[in-house]
């Protein structure tokens, strides 16, 4: 089986091309340029990858990279929640770029879509309320990149509706783990961490912690496995930060404890002692006032039985281990 992965020098989609190559399947990776020669290098690394050149903005190219393809695994995306001016931007990667790979893959005759969304299409929670489950659409979009991801799946249900496209979607968690050649926010979020963001307190706030590795093996089971709609990706259980933290220190006593648990009260106060680490500390902005109100009194809470259910994903990598791995690309990024 031939397949293409958008966003292939991604944290995603890195780590997925380097298991479908394991697999044994014939992999076409695009990125947005191949003059770009440290990404290409580093995907050719991984084994006889096919890379192409292609925008999301571009659907000339988009068909191009489609030709001959039995599956799409389009992970390209803009990740990012504290960058200034990119707002329009974030959106419209999501919008055009699905729009045209759809597109594209309906010219090209592509059997099968594995889509990457992300669990912030779904609501939070309050505290104590039952899970989320893939039924749900979050109606909070203050966020650019929530509204970019759920206008974005929304609108790919659409196309594929319209125009009968065979399409699964996956929605992971906040991704870490090994494998990445650039800061995601949720490795800004770790690293910020190592660095003694966190040292005076920890926000009474949980995480939908997830492993790159498990979020693979969740989209090749839904490429390989006749299945509809959509399965959410995450750990049996979203850690608090403080959990988080202290996994951390467990493997490198060096990273700091808090002090202290935050009151709910303080919530609101991250935004400014997020600035004061980043000019104190040099740690990497972690948080937007946007994104603060959205998460205000309540929780990440998802269910990810269905795909348990229906594709027969487990768990895998605990986060001990992922946080490990974590850490040790951090470093190794730093030169460390």
């Amino acid at each position: 089986m031939k397949v293409l992965v958008t966003g292939a020098n991604g944290h995603l989609g890195y780590n997925l091309i380097k298991e479908l190559l394991k697999k044994g399947y014939t992999v076409r990776g695009s990125i947005r340029s191949l003059k770009d020669t440290q990404k290409v290098n580093r995907l050719k690394s991984l084994g006889d990858v096919d890379l192409v050149e292609a925008d999301l903005a571009r659907s000339d190219q988009l068909k191009a990279a489609m030709k001959g393809i039995d599956l799409l695994f389009h992970t390209a995306a803009i990740y990012s929640y504290t960058e200034p001016g990119r707002e329009q931007e974030i959106i419209d990667a999501s919008l055009k770029g699905i729009e045209n790979a759809f597109n594209a893959a309906v010219e090209a005759k592509v059997k099968k879509i594995v889509l990457t969304s992300s669990v912030v299409t779904l609501p939070m929670t309050l505290p104590n309320a039952p899970p989320s489950n893939e039924r749900h659409w979050t109606k909070d979009k203050r966020v650019p990149y929530i509204k970019a991801k759920t206008e974005g799946e929304k609108l790919a249900w659409k196309i594929a509706k319209e125009k009968k496209i065979h399409m699964v979607s996956i929605l992971p968690g906040t991704i870490a783990g090994p494998g990445f050649a650039r800061n995601t926010p949720t490795i800004d979020v770790l690293e910020a961490m190592m660095m003694g963001a966190m040292r005076l307190g920890v926000i009474q706030m949980n995480y939908p912690y997830v492993d790159v590795r498990d979020v693979v093996t969740a989209h090749i089971l839904a490429g390989e496995k006749e299945c509809e709609g959509r399965f959410i990706v995450c750990n049996d259980i979203s850690p608090m930060f403080r959990d988080i933290i202290e996994t951390m220190h467990s493997l490198d006593s060096k990273i700091p404890l808090p002090l202290m648990t935050l009151p709910n009260f303080m919530l609101g106060a991250m935004g400014f002692f997020d600035k004061f680490n980043h000019m104190t500390l040099g740690t990497p902005l972690i948080v937007s006032p946007e994104f603060m109100a959205t998460m205000k009194g309540k929780l990440w809470n998802f269910s990810n039985q269905r795909i348990k259910d229906v594709l027969g994903w487990q768990q895998q990598i605990p986060m001990e281990q992922s946080l490990r791995d974590t850490i040790e690309e951090i470093r190794n990024l730093k030169g460390q």
